[in-house]
């Protein structure tokens, strides 16, 4: 109940701050897929989900820094949202914790929901793409679900890093055609190629290069 009046309030929340929508065509129905997302600023550490939440009608399950279970308020949404921890490797049994949080994304993908990730693990300083991690390339191979990339522009103006209230700025979120990797098998050198190549088309999202 909590969840799907959220799930009306929230985008309305987000709203004043977004510009334009494009590619809401993209988004698949009926099937489970991985969102994979540029990460510039807390404001769209929802923003892709709080869009395509409810156009399918189900939940999508975002895979954050565990560190904002500590956060009241943060830890309430993300709670109701369910959404995954994920744990730096300086914290204690983190790679342990990690693998129970990659299952736990493949049992979601399995129940035919949606899972959200940030490949490049940590916000961007200035809205340019950072060097991404493989995640989201296991997790594709893994549950063998399709990718789908969204690009978000000028989150960073939005919410700048250090900045309390959002300032009076507005960001634009691109969604891209879903990505399918079924040729591929599970290795370093698949995960490495499956992620430059998610990486890629988000930067042709937002208007960048990729060239990590």
């Amino acid at each position: 109940m909590v969840y799907s009046i959220s799930k009306r309030i929230i985008p309305l929340i987000y709203g004043p701050w977004i510009r334009k929508i494009e590619g809401a065509e993209n988004i698949p129905k009926g099937l489970p897929f991985i969102i994979a997302a540029n990460h510039a600023s807390y404001y769209d550490a929802l923003l892709p989900a709080v869009i395509i939440a409810p156009k399918i009608n189900r939940k999508v399950h975002a895979m954050v820094n565990s560190y904002y279970w500590k956060i009241f308020l943060t830890r309430f949404f993300l709670d109701m949202w369910e959404a995954i921890p994920v744990y730096v490797a300086k914290e204690k049994d983190a790679k342990e914790k990690n693998s129970k949080a990659f299952e736990m994304a493949l049992k979601y993908l399995k129940k035919n929901e949606v899972i959200m990730i940030f490949p490049e693990g940590t916000r961007s300083k200035d809205g340019n793409l950072k060097k991404a991690y493989t995640g989201v390339a296991k997790l594709a191979l893994k549950s063998k679900a399709p990718v789908l990339p969204v690009g978000i522009l000028d989150s960073h103006k939005v919410l700048p890093r250090g900045a309390a209230l959002p300032r009076f700025a507005r960001c634009e979120v691109k969604i891209g055609k879903l990505m399918h990797f079924e040729k591929y098998r599970p290795g370093k050198k698949s995960c490495e190629e499956i992620t430059r190549s998610v990486m890629k088309e988000i930067a042709k999202l937002i208007n960048q290069e990729y060239n990590h």
